[in-house]
């Protein structure tokens, strides 16, 4: 059997003083040589404090964590001195990135292996940029439901990433009938395959909860740790030295500790509200005047956030706002200013009939292909105004698949450049060319110059027709409702979307 990995997290406990950093590395590697049986990494965690902060707190020293994460900084050279004795110990040497430019940092590094913490777990923005990354990746789930693991998960492996998740309580520290151990069978048992772990912040008293951890299947333990002195104190839910020389050898005291598994365990208020301490909040970079659509240019997120402010985690593809009120640049953005709508589900739905309707066909897609949903009038409108396309290729020539849904209308438009071959491959077509109607069956073919309008309408049973052109251009689209074209959020593109 493969040793399992104990991960010593170092956090903030360095204090910002690369010497009392070093401490804890050499006397938790004294401990470490005493129990040969597991592999050892120690964890750092980065944030870039410049932005990661809002501009408005970055001297708010009265705020705790600010004042936590100000006064403990390193610089890269600090750092990399760490690192390097870490390694020099025998540890893997492991980095937590809060924010997208830490990740920047922790790949200029060359950490081996890569956290998410609790907080960041459905931070999208930040899980993108960690997506690009090609290390194996360790993400604690404290706080989350059941479908937001299923999407993370989900969005990890389909980029192919080594992924481990981490069973976690985000409690400081976690009393013992609060650790939901069992949740550790039901990570596994949904989530065939992919290597689960604990994460655990119980009192550093408590020297049993590894041992039982591992007994249920955990292939890593991850432990807070550090060293007190005469400068500096140990926080509450951090080990000694000594602690954590009883914490690994210790194997009993199981039974209260095992919580339910019979489905996801529900978060407490506490637990959500200490999470929430550390998410990013979502900032306007501009002043917006209500009515405005607020697309993903308009907005940053910074640390820390207020109560009823949007998240980075609540940012999706999916979820589109609109402000109700006049919103200052650099001002929060919050729910009851806002229109929300979340697209997720409709997408998932179109997604499906397109899928329905290749399959039926017989028509072949690349795998690869995005799928590219234009709802011109909105997507609740789909249905009757809109299209599905999926560009195989856009060079010197473009080949595209338009995919068009039961009695589905394309508006009327022309090109100024691209002159386009339409071959129906599927259903019938009703076709009008310079307001000329005309239905067209498969196989047959129409070519269609610059300058001819053009409006189509899928068949009763929907139609795909393989569209030959010249290269397409994105501002070469000149649509007869103007309003169309004023509509920045008529797209959506979707991603392994293919069954």
């Amino acid at each position: 059997m493969d040793k399992k990995l104990i991960i010593f997290e170092m956090a903030n406990n360095h204090m910002g003083d690369v010497d009392h950093g070093k401490l804890i590395i050499e006397e938790f590697a004294k401990v470490k040589d005493k129990y040969p049986d597991f592999h050892y990494g120690i964890k750092f965690q980065f944030r870039h404090i410049e932005t990661f902060i809002h501009p408005h707190f970055q001297n708010r020293m009265e705020i705790k964590y600010v004042k936590r994460f100000k006064e403990t900084q390193l610089t890269d050279s600090e750092f990399m001195e760490l690192k390097r004795l870490a390694e020099a110990k025998g540890f893997t040497t492991i980095c937590t990135g809060f924010d997208e430019r830490s990740v920047d940092r922790i790949e200029s590094m060359e950490f081996p292996i890569i956290k998410v913490a609790s907080c960041s777990f459905t931070d999208w923005p930040l899980l993108n940029r960690i997506a690009a990354t090609n290390v194996p990746i360790i993400a604690s789930t404290a706080g989350a439901s059941l479908e937001d693991i299923d999407n993370v998960v989900s969005f990890f492996l389909n980029r192919k990433k080594d992924l481990t998740i981490m069973h976690c309580i985000g409690e400081y520290p976690t009393k013992e009938e609060g650790m939901q151990l069992n949740q550790l069978k039901l990570l596994k048992d949904r989530y065939a395959g992919i290597k689960v772990g604990y994460s655990t912040h119980e009192d550093p008293s408590t020297f049993d909860m590894a041992a039982i951890a591992i007994g249920m299947g955990a292939e890593i333990i991850e432990k807070h740790i550090g060293v007190a002195t005469e400068d500096y104190d140990l926080n509450v839910y951090s080990v000694s030295p000594g602690q954590m020389d009883k914490w690994l050898e210790n194997t009993s005291r199981a039974v209260r500790a095992c919580g339910i598994s019979t489905g996801r365990h529900t978060a407490t208020d506490k637990e959500l509200s200490d999470l929430r301490t550390f998410k990013r909040g979502v900032f306007l970079n501009r002043d917006i005047v209500a009515g405005e659509i607020i697309t993903k240019d308009d907005i940053y997120y910074a640390f820390p956030c207020k109560e009823k402010q949007i998240l980075a985690n609540d940012m999706s593809k999916y979820v589109g706002y609109t402000a109700k009120v006049d919103i200052a640049k650099d001002d929060g953005l919050f729910h009851y200013g806002v229109n929300q709508v979340n697209t997720r589900q409709a997408v998932l739905d179109i997604r499906n009939k397109v899928n329905h309707l290749l399959n039926r066909s017989n028509v072949v897609v690349p795998k690869d292909a995005p799928l590219e949903i234009s709802h011109h009038y909105g997507i609740k409108n789909f249905y009757e105004t809109g299209l599905c396309m999926v560009t195989v290729v856009n060079e010197g020539y473009c080949k595209k698949l338009l995919i068009s849904l039961a009695n589905q209308e394309h508006p009327t438009q022309y090109h100024k450049q691209k002159t386009e071959t339409f071959v129906i491959l599927h259903g019938k077509v009703k076709m009008f060319l310079n307001g000329e109607e005309s239905t067209l069956f498969p196989g047959e073919v129409v070519t269609i110059k610059p300058g001819v309008t053009h409006r189509f309408i899928g068949g009763p049973e929907g139609s795909i027709v393989e569209e030959i052109s010249t290269t397409h251009f994105i501002d070469d689209s000149y649509y007869e409702d103007e309003s169309i074209s004023k509509n920045k959020n008529r797209k959506t593109m979707v991603s392994y979307w293919i069954n």
